[in-house]
């Protein structure tokens, strides 16, 4: 993505912040025994906890909770051996308490960085100020005429299925100056969330919901200027779209004399603007207090040391092992790392192969071309990081040629064995016998006479042609390089 507003436009400065509310991967919810699951019928996985029936008590989830320090530590964030629950008051239809279990003044953790990359291959980071544990809240549908939010809507119906989902809260620092940023920044996150296995990030599920707090400021100025914060925003192109919007908007506003205002603003996605929803809410509003019915939460350093020994290679160090130090360009490597198994696979077969080039062409290039062909994803195929390794190999070797190679691949994919099997069986290596391939040279040459009195009269492009004629000849064993040099010396 290319931002038309950029991180300085018409002399301002775009300051953004993300809050962005991730859905946990457990088992059950965050203070009962219902199952986590996304769908299936309304108001059927639900309990007297999470409906806040009268003596209902909650108890917290240490899945949860430990989900919570993964990701933490997987940011460089500090897990404080002391934390509570709070209770975030406010009333909504969806919220059966009228409070939310929430974080308030002493979160799971503290602080933490995140790094990630643009399309250029920029590296950025961006502070993270906190990571807090709540429950999610119930869903809405509004009915009707209307959308539940103008006059004409009939009425509204509220599932409680998601009522109590485990959700962590990520609050960065406004570090952010463009969309592109913003939409790179959120990428890390889902591809950091996934990597741990934390998360499933669906943002078509709502286990990826994210808000923009946007504000400008005179290019160089250090003071920030009052910001709108952005809902509504179901996609990372929605996500950049509406804070490219916002910007502009705000900018229009100052340069004709208004000013801006603090609020909580819509992203329309058919009209592709922004709208006042209601006025921003201040901490003091939710009237914070520690939840009485739940006890603090103390975390031992042994627990959190296992979980820090426990993390995966993450994004930002698999991007850099990538392009560093095997040369891959960004493309290559955000395509691998976007697919954590076949990730995982390429890291085996250079592993095993020593060869990242080699295996980035065979795993992007061949191997996808058969997964898409077939239906089967590369990591379930027959061919496995040691037979592709195996396969590089024998071209490093120069035991087979390329062609051969591509016909080997194939095979190995339908399940016909190793490559060196095969090549051993039907005799497939490639020959570097001179006197051989000479025999080969000398046939096709008398037979097309036309294409050589071609070459010699100029048209030196005919030598593939020739040396194609050579291969087919040879059944695609002999060494290409070694024919066209025979090749040009029979000709000149």
């Amino acid at each position: 993505m290319n931002t038309a507003s950029g991180p300085k436009a018409g002399g301002y400065e775009a300051v953004i912040g993300i809050e962005c509310h991730v859905e946990l991967k457990t088992k059950s919810k965050m203070f009962c025994a219902c199952p986590n699951e996304f769908g299936g019928e309304p108001n059927t996985k639900v309990c007297p906890v999470c409906l806040a029936l009268p003596g209902a008590l909650p108890v917290a989830n240490k899945e949860a909770i430990q989900h919570m320090i993964a990701a933490g530590l997987a940011f460089d964030a500090e897990i404080p051996a002391f934390s509570k629950f709070d209770r975030k008051n406010y009333f909504y239809p969806d919220m059966p308490k009228d409070y939310q279990i929430s974080q308030y003044d002493m979160p799971l953790t503290q602080g933490g960085v995140v790094r990630y990359w643009l399309e250029d291959g920029t590296m950025k980071e961006c502070r993270l100020t906190r990571i807090h544990l709540e429950e999610d809240t119930g869903k809405s549908t509004h009915a009707g005429s209307g959308d539940g939010r103008i006059a004409g809507s009939s009425y509204s119906l509220i599932d409680f299925n998601r009522a109590g989902v485990p959700l962590m809260e990520c609050v960065s620092e406004p570090d952010i100056r463009s969309a592109e940023e913003a939409v790179g920044y959120l990428e890390a996150l889902k591809r950091t969330f996934v990597q741990l296995g934390v998360s499933d990030v669906k943002m078509e599920e709502g286990s990826l919901r994210c808000d923009a707090n946007v504000s400008i400021r005179p290019a160089g100025a250090s003071e920030y200027g009052t910001k709108a914060e952005i809902k509504n925003m179901n996609s990372f192109r929605s996500v950049f779209r509406a804070i490219e919007s916002e910007i502009a908007r705000q900018i229009s506003v100052v340069e004709s004399g208004g000013r801006v205002v603090q609020e909580t603003r819509g992203w329309d996605e058919v009209q592709g603007t922004t709208h006042t929803m209601r006025s921003k809410e201040q901490a003091h509003d939710y009237r914070y207090f520690p939840d009485p019915d739940l006890v603090p939460i103390e975390v031992d350093r042994a627990t959190v040391e296992r979980i820090k020994a426990s993390l995966p290679l993450l994004p930002p160090q698999r991007f850099e092992r990538y392009t560093k130090e095997y040369g891959l360009d960004v493309k290559q490597a955000t395509q691998l790392i976007d697919n954590l198994a076949l990730a995982d696979y390429f890291d085996r077969a250079v592993a095993a192969s020593k060869n990242p080039q080699q295996s980035m062409n065979f795993v992007l290039g061949d191997l996808s071309r058969l997964a898409n062909e077939s239906g089967t994803s590369v990591p379930e195929s027959p061919v496995t990081p040691e037979h592709l390794a195996e396969l590089i190999a024998l071209v490093d070797a120069k035991t087979i040629n390329s062609k051969i190679a591509k016909e080997l691949l194939e095979r190995m994919w339908n399940g016909q064995g190793s490559p060196k099997a095969i090549v051993e069986k039907e005799g497939l290596a490639q020959t570097s016998d001179t006197g051989a391939i000479e025999k080969f040279v000398d046939e096709v040459l008398a037979t097309n006479e036309k294409a050589v009195a071609d070459y010699k009269a100029g048209k030196t492009n005919i030598l593939g042609f020739l040396t194609g004629q050579v291969m087919k000849q040879s059944r695609g064993k002999a060494n290409p390089a070694l024919v066209q040099e025979l090749l040009q010396k029979k000709l000149s």
